[in-house]
């Protein structure tokens, strides 16, 4: 009897040493969390930005058409040009370069996505608020340098999916002769034509758009008490970022894309402000630095609402699996 009592004795600190060792369920929690985050990021910004970029393709077509023309912009006109496009080439042509679309947006949005989560994690612990959300400015910025990240490094695809919007396949068959044309005729620096304004749009752009998307989702999860909203809810949020992002940013859109199809419509647009004093001179402030900008306002929306939404989504939705498997694991 009391050799049973001493060994229990002996067995008992032995599980309570096993059961102290047992993080917490907030650290089990965060535990979870991949070590390959970036790559999980990168594939989900990729995915989202092809979805909404594909939705949205034969308007966006469109608009470049009319932003690379003196031609008068309205629905009537717009809704004419995606016509005669369809009788002429057939419906895919209504898609033509949304293959350089894919090529450019899938890793410009993979590099936006990846770098505006690495860049809140940043910013978060420099302001002592990781984990947390944003303040203000910090919340603009990480979406603004975001956004920068992404056009630095893809910007030459912009410039190719340009070209092959404006043009008949008869010029360009294909990405790489877009890309071989360009250099062989214009020079390697053509490629990179434009790059100033799109850079001075996106800052803006980017930063607007990512801060009243986090602010939206800030104030509803204060507001609900629930710390996801649903997907009809993010759609909104996301529509009213692009919305606002897109209007702000919208002159410099027109003037980089002027000065990126200045060699296939026979313009010497150089410079920022030659080409903002050429088309404010010949078209006017309000009908060309903002032609087309009632058609982005039913594009960008929905395109911004829609990449936000599924970039959100299929994030949680891997986070859930890596959860499901650390604990069956």
């Amino acid at each position: 009897m009391a050799h049973r009592l001493q060994d229990r004795q002996h067995r008992l600190p032995v599980a309570q040493a096993t059961v102290l060792t047992l993080p917490p369920a907030s650290q089990a929690k965060q535990d979870v969390r991949p070590s390959w985050s970036a790559l999980e990021s990168l594939l989900c910004g990729a995915f989202a930005g092809a979805i909404a970029k594909t939705v949205i393709a034969p308007l966006d077509r469109t608009k470049i058409i009319f932003q690379v023309s003196s031609k008068r912009f309205s629905a009537k006109e717009a809704f004419r040009v995606i016509y005669s496009t369809y009788i002429e080439g057939g419906l895919f042509s209504l898609w033509r370069g949304n293959s350089a679309t894919m090529v450019r947006v899938m890793p410009y949005a993979a590099i936006q996505f990846c770098s505006h989560e690495q860049y809140k994690r940043l910013l978060g612990s420099s302001y002592g608020f990781q984990g947390k959300a944003l303040p203000p400015f910090p919340r603009f910025l990480a979406g603004s340098l975001a956004g920068t990240t992404a056009a630095m490094l893809t910007y030459p695809l912009d410039m190719v999916r340009a070209r092959m919007a404006v043009t008949a396949r008869e010029m360009y068959s294909n990405i790489m002769h877009v890309f071989v044309r360009i250099s062989q005729e214009e020079g390697v620096r053509t490629l990179y034509r434009g790059f100033t304004p799109t850079i001075l749009g996106v800052i803006p752009y980017a930063g607007i758009t990512f801060f009243t998307y986090e602010t939206l989702k800030k104030l509803h999860s204060e507001k609900t008490k629930r710390s996801q909203p649903y997907p009809y809810e993010r759609l909104a949020f996301g529509a009213c970022a692009g919305l606002i992002g897109q209007s702000a940013s919208y002159p410099l859109d027109v003037v980089r894309r002027r000065m990126q199809t200045a060699g296939v419509i026979g313009s010497s647009y150089s410079t920022i402000l030659g080409t903002m004093r050429e088309i404010v001179t010949h078209e006017g402030v309000i009908r060309g630095l903002y032609k087309g900008l009632s058609m982005n306002w039913v594009k960008g929306p929905v395109a911004v609402g829609i990449s936000f939404t599924t970039f959100d989504i299929t994030h949680n939705l891997l986070l859930k699996l890596h959860q499901m498997g650390n604990f069956i694991h």
